[in-house]
């Protein structure tokens, strides 16, 4: 079956830019992806609601400048060769169960109770269910940074923080940890070796909470109570600045974050 997907007769993605070579276009991508995720980085507004659809905005929001099917399942199965697994694919969902097999995974992810889970059972638990994310594979591109951005966003919803950065500055290495962890095939059996995937994903939560006591830690010393928006607010600003505020700066956002509240109730 020809791919729809790619320019006739090149290993290329159709892209908005009109760019037929790949690594023009990986680099093109590569600036508006980081741009886009620093946008998201900025924005410390939860939706609450992590569906089937916020993971296809979350889609469209990052690849909008690149494809014009950003945010949208693909239409054709796939196969992509694996180094790490001598060759062969991932067992990728059928095109026809995309969506029943990542609802099913995003149903467990919002009914298990994470605030009760011990440090080992989270990283388990979250590990597993960011590999079976994954491997429905929803998108024709772009899923390992979609679903990394997305479960990152989930987890952090519960209260849990998580160094997302270590992700994407060990990407190759995640995304084979991805495929490690998604190693289960209809002839060959199970194959996985999670071990990879539990190991990045323990560092990126003990970062987590660093940051978290950290946080807490300063917005104590600054005078204000360390509750849960406190400590999201000066977490994710510190984020889009990369850098850590000082003892008046922490005060002076969340004094603005005080006057902000009784605004947006009237």
């Amino acid at each position: 079956m020809r791919d729809p997907y790619l320019y006739p007769d090149t290993e290329v993605l159709k892209n908005l830019l009109g760019i037929r070579d790949s690594k023009k276009l990986q680099e093109a991508e590569g600036d508006y992806v980081t741009f886009r995720l620093s946008e998201i980085a900025e924005d410390d507004r939860m939706t609450g609601v992590f569906d089937f659809s916020a993971l296809c905005r979350m889609h469209y929001r990052i690849f909008q400048d690149i494809y014009e099917w950003a945010g949208k399942p693909r239409i054709m199965n796939i196969e992509k060769i694996e180094t790490v697994l001598n060759g062969i694919s991932i067992e990728y969902s059928d095109v026809f169960d995309i969506e029943r097999d990542a609802k099913a995974v995003l149903k467990d992810m919002i009914l298990y109770g994470w605030e009760k889970a011990s440090f080992d059972e989270t990283v388990r638990n979250f590990s597993d269910c960011m590999a079976k994310l994954w491997k429905s594979h929803p998108f024709r591109e772009g899923n390992t940074r979609t679903i990394v951005t997305f479960c990152a966003m989930f987890i952090e919803e519960r209260g849990i923080y998580i160094d997302s950065e270590l992700f994407k500055d060990n990407a190759e290495y995640m995304r084979d940890a991805l495929v490690a962890a998604s190693a289960v095939f209809s002839d060959l059996g199970d194959r996985r070796k999670p071990e990879y995937l539990y190991r990045i994903v323990e560092d990126a939560l003990e970062r987590g909470k660093e940051l978290e006591e950290d946080a807490v830690r300063r917005i104590m010393e600054a005078g204000y109570p360390a509750g849960k928006e406190q400590v999201r607010k000066v977490i994710f600003r510190e984020r889009w600045q990369c850098r850590k505020y000082s003892a008046g700066e922490i005060r002076q956002l969340l004094k603005r974050k005080e006057r902000e509240e009784p605004e947006r109730e009237r």
